[in-house]
């Protein structure tokens, strides 16, 4: 019962600050109508205002709103009404309450035509009774519809600001095609350079040492009973050059599906990993169940890249991965230590990362602010 209390007040004060917050900026809204009605400004200051929507709310931060410009600025209007109709309800209540807690104990020196002004039935205070009886009921009153009025007005301008600036079902859907449409290109020009690099591996490194073998044995065949040491050492070099052909083959091999995986499974992979990782590594792995292989690749890629980008280009020391699963969704969190400001777009993994999960038709979200700590949560579906 008193953490619900806590949380209660916790919820007022945030709702507070919230619809002040509202009330403030509606003005500002309506004398900059003509600037808003820019439709590139009118989508920044909708962003602006359903991000705070979701800090209110709990929610999982939203990409910018890419709604049509007219339900843009239909929001706009309704946010306005609403923010100054729910702003009121709140400075009327709040303001009550604390103008009440600041006049009782200076009732004594109001004007005496004031005295009435502020209290219940318009009774004049005469003295510290009546003072105190009116205004500890008056106080009592203003601060309790507070408490129990402003979180639940909070939520529901939120959620009415969530749902206006919210994609349409037909929305959604056309930006779901546009976004499996990148990735399927993307996916296509990714495997087409993987199978290019597999196809340059296998002609320059092993093609090329198994006809070096080849003109070895051959040569060896020919001087059997001739020369019996250059038989030996032919044979030497023909075996060394097997060796290396099949260290060759393994990495390969590795790249395309690591053979770890179909041995131990992802949560022996990963262990694996963890314990090869070149910084501290705590490892949380959750009853992940039967998952498909190209989900286990892409999830143990994704820790594998990041761990080497972490003490490569990060600086960390330490490490923190957390596999789970919930349903048919297996979501994946590395979090580091180090100096934070990740960029895909210097080369560090994390856009080939960002491939290969939107190939599966995954999500990725990257925390790195300046300073670290750095966080890449990654989610697929995974569902047989």
């Amino acid at each position: 019962m008193k953490h619900h209390g806590v949380g209660r007040l916790s919820a007022m004060w945030r709702g507070l600050g919230y619809l002040l917050g509202s009330l403030l900026t509606a003005p500002v809204a309506l004398f900059a109508l003509p600037v808003l009605l820019v439709p590139t400004m009118a989508r920044a200051w909708a962003s602006w205002h359903r991000r705070h929507a979701d800090r209110l709310l709990l929610s999982p931060r939203s990409d910018p709103v890419r709604v049509g410009t007219w339900r843009v600025l239909g929001w706009l209007g309704t946010y306005i009404v609403t923010s100054l109709a729910f702003g009121l309800v709140v400075v009327m209540c709040a303001g009550n309450a604390v103008a009440t807690a600041v006049t009782v104990p200076l009732w004594w020196a109001l004007p005496a035509g004031t005295r009435a002004g502020g209290f219940f039935a318009g009774v004049p205070l005469s003295g510290w009774g009546t003072a105190l009886t009116l205004g500890t009921g008056q106080f009592v009153v203003f601060a309790a519809l507070t408490y129990w009025l402003v979180p639940p007005l909070a939520r529901l301008h939120a959620r009415i600001c969530v749902a206006l600036l919210s994609p349409s079902a037909t929305e959604r859907l056309a930006r779901r095609v546009e976004t499996l449409t990148e990735t399927r290109t993307g996916a296509m020009n990714a495997h087409g350079a993987e199978l290019r690099r597999i196809e340059r591996d296998l002609h320059d490194g092993t093609q090329a040492r198994l006809v070096a073998i080849a003109m070895r044995l051959g040569a060896a065949r020919e001087s059997l009973g001739e020369d019996p040491e250059l038989v030996g050492r032919l044979l030497r070099e023909a075996h060394e050059g097997t060796e290396e052909a099949m260290a060759e083959l393994r990495a390969v091999i590795r790249t395309i599906y690591p053979p770890i995986l179909a041995d131990r499974g992802l949560a022996g992979a990963l262990t694996a990993l963890g314990t090869r990782s070149a910084i501290d590594t705590t490892l949380d792995v959750g009853d992940l169940g039967t998952i498909p292989a190209a989900v286990e690749a892409v999830a143990y890629f994704t820790v594998a890249e990041t761990l080497t980008n972490a003490a490569k280009h990060g600086q960390a020391t330490r490490a923190a991965v957390r596999v789970a699963r919930a349903g048919d969704r297996l979501s994946i969190e590395v979090t580091d230590d180090g100096i934070g400001g990740a960029d895909e777009t210097r080369g560090t993994g994390i856009a080939g990362i960002r491939r290969r999960v939107l190939a599966l038709d995954g999500t990725i979200q990257i925390h790195s602010p300046a300073g670290g700590p750095t966080t890449i949560t990654v989610s697929l579906p995974c569902a047989s």
